[in-house]
C-alpha cells in the first residue's frame, strides 16, 4: 500500500494522546472497523481503556515511539504537546496527519499569533515578551488590561494572567513560569464562536455548523448550534476557518476559536484567538447532532477517505462536566437522563478533581433557546 492510497477499514489507526479526544476518535475508528493503537504516559488512560493496544511510554520515548510507528498504518494526535522532534520521527516511518510542522505552529502561542498576523489574519494585538523589561514595555505599549501568558503548555485558562496596572507586572512574570510569553491586548467580545473545519488529503474541505461558546473560569463551559448571531457573521466565520486550514495546509481536523464584536457591519468583527489541530470540546455537539461526528471526520480525513455530511440534525447544546460536579458525591445521573433529548458522555477518568473535564450532556430540542435550557437544567439536576 502507497503511502497516497486510502486507509481502508481493517487497517490500524496510531493515536497520540489518552484523553477523552482520543478516547472518543477511537470510538468512531472501531465503529468503522479499524483497530486502534494508544500511546500515552498513563496507563488506563481514557483512550487506551477503549483501544486494541495501549502503549504506555513518555512522548520523549523515541525508541517506543518507533515501535508504536511499525506497528500501525498511520498516525494522528489528540494532544498538542507531543515533541516535535518524536512527531518527525514517526513520520520516517508512517504518515503522520496533520503534519508534524502543523503541530508545532498551533501549539507555540508565539508562533501561533505570528503565522497568522504573517497571513493577514486577524488577531488581538500581542508582543513576545521574554523579561519583566520585555513586559513593562509592551504593557505600556498595548495598555491595559492585558492578558499575559504562556508561549506552551496553555490551555482551559492555565498560563495566564490577567494584568491591570503596570504595578502588577514584576508579579505576572514571576508567575508565569516559562521564560518566554506573549502579551496580548484585552478584547472586549460581544461572544466567542468556533468552527471545526476539516480537510482532506484531497484538499475538500468542509465545516461544521458555527458555534457559540461561553466560558466559565476560563473553561468551556456551555456550547450552543447553532450561533445565534448574524448569517452574515457565521459566513464570514466559515470563511476565515477554512483559509486557515488551507494556509497551514492542514490534512485533518482544526478548530478555529473566534472572538465576535458586534459594530455596525453586517457580520462585525471577527478575531482569530486560538487554533487547535485535532477534535475540539466545542465540537463535542456533533457526537449526537450531526450526520458524520468531529471525530469520524478527523478519522476519514488521516485515512485518506471522502470526508462525511456534516448537516446538522437538530439545535444542541452541550454542557461540561467538571469534577466539581462531584464535590457533594456520585451526581444523580437519573435525574438528567429523565429529560428528553439529553445525551451523557463519560470519559473514564478515575478521579474527579475540581476543573477537571470529567465528560459533558448534549441536549437537542426544537432551537438553540430551547437546546441551551434543557442543557443546563439537566446538568443543574444532577447535583445530589
Amino acid at each position: 500500500m502507497g503511502r497516497g492510497d486510502p486507509i481502508i477499514p481493517g487497517k490500524t489507526i496510531g493515536i497520540l494522546g489518552g484523553g477523552q479526544l482520543g478516547r472518543m476518535f477511537a470510538i468512531a475508528a472501531r465503529r468503522m472497523g479499524y483497530r486502534v493503537h494508544a500511546l500515552d504516559p498513563s496507563p488506563d488512560c481514557p483512550t487506551g481503556q477503549v483501544a486494541d493496544v495501549e502503549w504506555s511510554a513518555a512522548y520523549d520515548d523515541v525508541d517506543t515511539a518507533l515501535k508504536f510507528a511499525r506497528a500501525v498504518d498511520v498516525v494522528t494526535f489528540e494532544f498538542e504537546n507531543v515533541p516535535y522532534e518524536t512527531l518527525q520521527r514517526v513520520a520516517e516511518i508512517v504518515p503522520v496527519h496533520p503534519a508534524p510542522l502543523v503541530l508545532d505552529t498551533t501549539r507555540h502561542r508565539l508562533r501561533e499569533k505570528t503565522f497568522l498576523q504573517t497571513h493577514g489574519f486577524p488577531v488581538a494585538p500581542f508582543r513576545a515578551v521574554q523579561s519583566v523589561d520585555d513586559l513593562k514595555s509592551a504593557v505600556a505599549q498595548l495598555g491595559t488590561p492585558c492578558i499575559l501568558k504562556t508561549a506552551t503548555f496553555g490551555y482551559d485558562g492555565k498560563g495566564q494572567t490577567r494584568i491591570d496596572e503596570l504595578a502588577q507586572c514584576d508579579h505576572a512574570w514571576q508567575s508565569l513560569g516559562q521564560p518566554m510569553g506573549v502579551l496580548e491586548g484585552f478584547v472586549r467580545s460581544t461572544c466567542e464562536l468556533s468552527v471545526i473545519v476539516a480537510r482532506a488529503r484531497t484538499g475538500e474541505v468542509l465545516t461544521f455548523p458555527v458555534a457559540e461558546n461561553a466560558h466559565a473560569r476560563h473553561i468551556l463551559d456551555v456550547t450552543v448550534v447553532p450561533a445565534r448571531v448574524p448569517e452574515a457573521t457565521k459566513g464570514a466565520a466559515v470563511e476565515l476557518a477554512v483559509s486557515v486550514a488551507k494556509a497551514l495546509d492542514l490534512v485533518g481536523v482544526l478548530a478555529v476559536e473566534l472572538f465576535w464584536i458586534k459594530d455596525e457591519s453586517a457580520a462585525g468583527t471577527l478575531l482569530v484567538n486560538e487554533l487547535a489541530p485535532r477534535p475540539h470540546n466545542s465540537g463535542h455537539f456533533s457526537i449526537d447532532a450531526c450526520v458524520t461526528s468531529q471525530f469520524e471526520q478527523q478519522l476519514r480525513a488521516v485515512c485518506g477517505l471522502p470526508l462525511g455530511d456534516v448537516e446538522l440534525l437538530r439545535p444542541v447544546a452541550m454542557a461540561n462536566l467538571l469534577g466539581d460536579e462531584w464535590a457533594k458525591g456520585e451526581p444523580r445521573w437519573e435525574r438528567a437522563l429523565a429529560i428528553p433529548d439529553v445525551k451523557l458522555h463519560l470519559y473514564g477518568k478515575s478521579e474527579a478533581r475540581p476543573g477537571r473535564k470529567m465528560g459533558h450532556l448534549t441536549a437537542m430540542a426544537g432551537s438553540a433557546d430551547e437546546a441551551e435550557r434543557k442543557v443546563r437544567a439537566a446538568r443543574a439536576a444532577l447535583s445530589p
